[in-house]
């Protein structure tokens, strides 16, 4: 993984996520060469100087953007917009719950996204899932050229959000492979926690069984190959849902999240990095609870051991062979408990490959073709 910040993992991963969204490295040194002896503080120490020279390097590529617009050169102008928004993303990611400067970053960063997919003429539309009483937002990624596509519900983990999916190039590669994926901000993350309150629940399958209602109602897809997929987090919430939501036709866990409950003990006692600065503070949000003893009591149940069990369909796994944040015994423990999956695999990510780190953050691009090639070859044998 790149790392230009020594012994700070937890701001590299964001670089590191930065670049694979399609940040630029010449960009991204000039704006971290101004925070190097911040990011040696701590995790949580120096991040509001991190949010400033990221959130300057984006509101100067967004008027650079805006100058090739009034040009009428849209292409270029959305390029700009796309990098911008990585870079809001990134910087807003990195704080605190409790810094009101993030809300402003949050809300450009959704501007930009519009204008980068209008601009940009992106095949790539936002909409509304109904839930309950209320409803959380989806990026649909549609596939022109095949009018009942396969579709893909793409969760994110705990600290992710659709943006960051759409900007990775998953859903580009399933498209190219007449596959439509629909990216949503559920419960716990994005647009669902920070601007609607909508904390994240244990029992995925409920909001992920609305992603489905949406699809069936919309009807631009095929209703029988419906598949579900996450990443990190995700890796507890694809596999809880498939196991229990039996429309889905086949589940992907990119990063084997098997036992995440446990793995906050195992953080408690220092074992292992974590993905964001303000880790407890950042998971007592996601999950609403108001102190680190409600969420300690409660965390048990993030759990797929006597889950899996229930996967009745082709279930992939992927993991990184050297992940710092999920231990690699998960991905196994998962794999040998999914019994009832007429088709699992476990792809494990060597330095081969490329692609070692967690959910192959250092080098994407192996670990998202892999995927993008099981699911399509899978339903191709539907």
């Amino acid at each position: 993984m790149y790392e230009p910040f020594p012994k700070n993992y937890a701001w590299n991963l964001s670089v590191n996520l930065a670049l694979c969204m399609g940040g630029a490295i010449g960009e991204i040194e000039v704006a971290n060469a101004r925070i190097r002896d911040a990011a040696a503080y701590s995790d949580d120490g120096g991040t509001e100087a991190f949010f400033v020279s990221w959130c300057d390097m984006a509101h100067g590529l967004v008027v650079l953007g805006e100058e090739d617009e009034a040009a009428d050169r849209r292409f270029s102008a959305a390029e700009k917009y796309g990098r911008a928004l990585v870079y809001y993303m990134t910087a807003e990611r990195m704080q605190s719950r409790h810094y009101a400067p993030r809300q402003q970053a949050y809300s450009t960063m959704l501007e930009l996204t519009k204008r980068w997919i209008a601009i940009g003429g992106l095949d790539c539309e936002r909409v509304e899932i109904p839930y309950g009483d209320t409803a959380f937002p989806g990026l649909f990624s549609k596939c022109a050229a095949n009018p009942s596509a396969p579709c893909l519900v793409f969760c994110n983990g705990l600290d992710s959000c659709k943006e960051m999916i759409y900007r990775s190039g998953i859903a580009q590669e399933l498209n190219r492979r007449g596959i439509a994926t629909l990216m949503i901000d559920h419960p716990g993350v994005g647009e669902a926690l920070r601007l609607r309150g909508l904390t994240a629940i244990h029992d995925s399958e409920r909001w992920a069984g609305a992603a489905i209602d949406f699809l069936e109602r919309d009807g631009r897809v095929d209703p029988q190959r419906i598949g579900m997929i996450g990443w990190s987090l995700g890796g507890y919430y694809a596999p809880r849902a498939a196991a229990f939501e039996k429309r889905f036709k086949l589940c992907v866990a990119w990063g084997a999240n098997h036992n995440w409950g446990e793995l906050q003990l195992r953080r408690l006692a220092n074992e292992g990095d974590r993905p964001v600065p303000h880790y407890w503070d950042h998971v007592m949000w996601v999950w609403g609870k108001p102190n680190l003893e409600a969420f300690l009591e409660f965390v048990p149940r993030v759990s797929l051991v006597g889950v899996v069990q229930n996967i009745t369909v082709p279930f992939l796994i992927t993991h990184g062979a050297r992940d710092r944040q999920i231990p690699i015994e998960y991905a196994y423990q998962c794999f040998d408990e999914a019994t009832a999956s007429p088709k699992r695999e476990l792809k494990i990510f060597t330095d081969r490959e490329g692609g070692v780190e967690h959910c192959s953050a250092d080098n994407m691009e192996p670990a998202r073709s892999y995927i993008a090639d099981w699911i399509y070859e899978t339903f191709a044998e539907m």
